[in-house]
């Protein structure tokens, strides 16, 4: 008898969404017919891209008595990083220095990102009303003077997880005087009042990633929608914060396509951009278009500071966070 055939695993970005009637993500009364049924992704095994990654891309492994300290002080918060969920290359040299974003709302996300190592799923219920205490006291610990705090989407409430956003914020703000803090948010599914729920927490630096350029939204953010992370940049400009935001490249994106998101950028108010590569984080991820040469990066940074986006961070290790602590100043160092 013929064994059956293995199911070949899908990529984040190839999940096939389907609208369902039942058990919608709202929990409430107000639930959306229009949400989206999402599967449980699970980490899978670390991709073996084909080829040899250039040399620029290589990166020190974690070491040192300030990376251990970091990872026992996370570990004693129970608290979540990015740099861990999202398996980033800087995460030796970043603990090591001292500084960590902070994940906040659980390490569960309702997305199915093509690029994105965060498990997806459905998160348990309700809101963890002591994180924003305990990530205060890790930035203290950590003696931090700019904390990055970032987070899963929330879609199944209606406000995001906002509250705990705009809290957190606070909480660093009475435990570590001084330190600036940087909040890097989901879109709120273009809820106005969870987005103002945040920027009346009046955090140092807005930051929200468009992630790519607009053709390649399918593909690689199925559920988010460009012009609607646009409004969210614009908006947080216009309340007075210094807006951020990031993209990753390598996807299969022109350079004429990224010319034109900077100049998207400008006319909405971006004061900060970070461009990285995109290094694919597990075989069920979309895999790499393209290693973009140093030199390219270079010229990124040059053409979109030269449009008129007040700093831009470039380079193939790059990621939303890298070097944070340099773009609260209208002129970073």
């Amino acid at each position: 008898m013929p064994r059956p055939s293995a199911e070949k695993p899908k990529r984040p970005g190839d999940i096939r969404l389907e609208r369902v009637k039942k058990e919608p993500l709202f929990s409430s009364g107000d639930g959306d017919p229009g949400l989206f049924e999402l599967p449980v992704v699970e980490q899978p095994d670390i991709a073996n891209t084909r080829g040899r990654r250039p040399d620029w891309l290589r990166v020190k492994l974690p070491y040192g008595p300030t990376y251990r300290n970091v990872a026992r002080i996370i570990e004693d918060h129970n608290l979540h990083t990015v740099c861990q969920s999202a398996r980033c290359p800087n995460m030796g040299e970043c603990w090591s220095a001292g500084t960590a974003t902070f994940m906040i709302l659980g390490n569960v996300c309702t997305r199915s990102c093509g690029f994105c190592a965060v498990m997806t799923g459905r998160p348990p219920e309700g809101l963890d009303w002591d994180e924003p205490d305990r990530v205060a006291r890790a930035a203290r610990l950590m003696e931090l003077n700019h904390a990055v705090v970032t987070s899963v989407n929330r879609d199944e409430r209606k406000d995001g997880g906002a509250p705990i956003f705009a809290e957190t914020i606070r909480k660093i703000r009475e435990a570590r005087k001084g330190c600036t803090v940087e909040v890097l948010i989901p879109d709120f599914r273009g809820d106005r009042e969870a987005l103002q729920m945040v920027i009346d927490a009046r955090p140092d630096i807005m930051n929200h990633n468009v992630e790519t350029v607009p053709r390649l939204y399918r593909r690689v953010r199925p559920q988010a929608d460009y012009r609607q992370s646009l409004e969210v940049l614009r908006i947080s400009k216009e309340a007075g914060l210094r807006t951020k935001s990031g993209i990753m490249v390598g996807l299969g994106e022109t350079e004429a396509e990224v010319f034109d998101l900077m100049d998207d950028f400008v006319a909405n108010g971006v004061d900060v951009m970070t461009i990285g590569q995109y290094l694919q984080p597990t075989r069920m991820h979309l895999p790499v278009e393209e290693f973009i040469h140093p030199d390219t990066f270079a010229q990124y940074k040059v053409v979109g500071e030269a449009k008129g986006i007040d700093h831009v961070e470039s380079g193939p290790l790059v990621r939303s966070s890298y070097h944070a602590e340099r773009h609260v100043a209208s002129d970073p160092a």
